[in-house]
């Protein structure tokens, strides 16, 4: 069969590379020219903890996020060049003022977890110095040893270079989309026929679905003053931000979720607002170096839940939110199930996929 897929950020990039491991012929199409790093999987902090996510997030992202957890390892040892990724777990934490907020997300994360033993071994309360000495000034913390991180810019460019040297895959740079229909894609160029279409464009699929835009920001520091090993977030309430170590002392501190389509510099509101919690949460971040500031978009249904349609000849992809990266490898695999029972392909071929 010859495939199509529309669209090249996390989404798009995962599924061509699975369905090409299958056997498929398949055509991905991206609207940035070779090199560029617009999608806002670039943008992204990798942070992978689906059950964090529970407090604000729906049961659907815990239940995909730990499914992608499962998956994450088994298919990066499939990639040809190495990506970061490390579950080393990670702390939730408050100043004393805040420790209700605190209390707040444990009791809400625990109620819609469940009452399992095995569910309830997944956060625990602690003291924040048991897993990080240099913060043992913010007294107690929860500890979720099951979440981890990786590195999205790493995982987006393994993938590209697989599917750039996979034999059956062919990728269209800098293609501009007018329009997507079952078995076809109308580009600029003219239109193409395919025996199936995939549509993973985010925002770029706004005039057929009711996706809005959500801004998020992120600093990159350089802080070589600061030796935290955990992903880490602070709770507070008004936002709430998160410490993700890189390796060489790099910090990527975000959290800042905006209902806008605005894809300009980071405010210095928001700047002042994450520097002074990145301060606050350890003092060595004074006198870091800002390495730079990423901004971008992502796409949201209004139930803010991702969208996976599949129809005669056609797939749509969309509303991964801020969970692309958490979700990507859960999200890709139910589609390929469901493309292949609507097709009636080998079930032996998702099970490979699997």
């Amino acid at each position: 069969m010859k495939l199509a897929v529309v669209g090249a950020g996390i989404a798009g990039r995962l599924l061509s590379w699975r369905l090409s491991k299958l056997g498929y012929d398949v055509e991905l199409f991206d609207k940035q020219k070779k090199g560029e790093q617009q999608a806002c999987s670039f943008a992204a902090a990798g942070i992978l903890s689906p059950l964090a996510e529970l407090e604000m997030a729906e049961l659907d992202i815990y239940t995909l996020g730990n499914r992608s957890m499962t998956l994450y390892p088994r298919w990066l040892s499939e990639l040809s060049t190495p990506v970061f990724f490390q579950q080393k777990g990670s702390l939730v934490t408050a100043h004393g003022s805040d420790k209700v907020e605190l209390e707040h997300f444990y009791r809400v994360v625990k109620r819609k977890v469940g009452t399992k033993d095995s569910e309830q071994a997944l956060i625990e309360k602690i003291s924040v110095s048991e897993k990080e000495d240099d913060l043992s000034h913010l007294g107690e913390g929860l500890f979720l040893p099951t979440e981890g991180q990786i590195d999205p810019i790493e995982l987006m460019d393994s993938l590209f270079n697989d599917l750039n040297k996979a034999k059956n895959v062919k990728i269209h740079n800098g293609v501009t989309i007018n329009h997507i229909a079952n078995h076809k894609v109308e580009t600029q160029d003219g239109d193409k026929a395919f025996d199936w279409v995939f549509d993973c464009r985010g925002l770029g699929a706004q005039s057929d679905l009711p996706l809005r835009a959500v801004r998020g920001e992120l600093i990159w520091l350089k802080a070589p003053d600061v030796e935290i090993k955990h992903l880490t977030r602070l709770i507070h309430p008004r936002y709430k931000i998160y410490v993700v170590p890189r390796p060489d002392n790099v910090y990527l501190v975000g959290a800042t979720e905006i209902e806008s389509e605005d894809y300009s510099p980071v405010s210095v509101r928001s700047s002042l607002e994450l520097l002074s919690a990145a301060y606050s949460v350890h003092r060595g971040f004074g006198e870091a170096r800002i390495i730079k500031n990423v901004v971008n978009c992502r796409p949201a249904l209004p139930n803010n839940l991702p969208l996976i349609k599949t129809e005669n000849g056609l797939t749509q992809i969309n509303g991964l939110y801020r969970h692309g990266i958490l979700l990507g490898p859960a999200v890709v695999e139910k589609a390929i199930e469901a493309f292949v029972q609507e097709t009636k392909q080998d079930v032996r071929k998702v099970q490979y996929a699997n």
